[in-house]
């Protein structure tokens, strides 16, 4: 969900290890981890591939993060401010026009939904890696998402929809179906490139009475 929603590219060596500290190395581990944690699973990467994809020693990790689960929060964090990043960007390139600002925002997601090796949401992803509702992993996931969803609501409401909330619900619905597109049928499939297209006619309908003031 946001979406790593950027597939990162795998790295043909592994970097020089070295001897870091402080910042230094928690910027190579978070960035060890975003990696390995996206391509492969939180659960499948243990902490001994983060230290060494970092160039760091273990005793450096647990410096700056007391456990792995410290880490996946981490993680968590900086794809969250990712995430909203795209989100935005895509609401600047139309300034004061809400309902196309949402269309853009699909048309961004169905760029980077086709990039290859795509692996989908990492929200999506950590919340099937962790069943127990209760983790923290899991909750910083549902935060992710609601705020997803009173941003979309925001601007549904300012487009002047009918029913901002049922807009977003069927919006926040077409996203996680390109996000399980992308694994089911590939990145740049189908169902992906007709998500553009079905969110722009959700829209247009929704705030058909306000177009129609217009």
């Amino acid at each position: 969900m946001s979406e790593r929603e950027t597939a990162t590219p795998a790295r043909a060596t592994r970097r020089a290890r070295t001897q870091t500290a402080g910042p230094q190395a928690q910027e190579h581990l978070l960035q060890a981890a975003g990696e390995l944690f996206y391509e492969e699973g939180v659960r499948a990467v243990g902490v001994d591939a983060v230290v060494e994809r970092a160039g760091v020693n273990k005793m450096s990790l647990y410096r700056q993060f007391s456990s792995k689960d410290d880490l996946v929060l981490a993680y968590l964090e900086r794809k969250d401010t990712q995430f909203f990043g795209y989100v935005e960007a895509s609401v600047a390139k139309h300034p004061g026009e809400p309902a196309r600002q949402l269309v853009q925002y699909f048309d961004d997601l169905a760029v980077r939904a086709s990039n290859e090796g795509y692996r989908g949401c990492p929200f999506v992803n950590v919340a099937v890696e962790f069943p127990d509702a209760s983790h923290a992993a899991r909750r910083f996931v549902a935060g992710n998402k609601a705020r997803l969803m009173a941003r979309i609501t925001a601007l549904a409401t300012e487009a002047g929809a009918d029913d901002p909330v049922a807009l977003a619900n069927g919006l926040g619905l077409l996203i996680e179906g390109v996000y399980a597109a992308s694994q089911t049928y590939g990145p740049g499939c189908g169902p992906i490139l007709a998500a553009p297209r079905v969110a722009a006619q959700l829209i247009a309908a929704a705030c058909s009475k306000t177009a129609g003031a217009n």
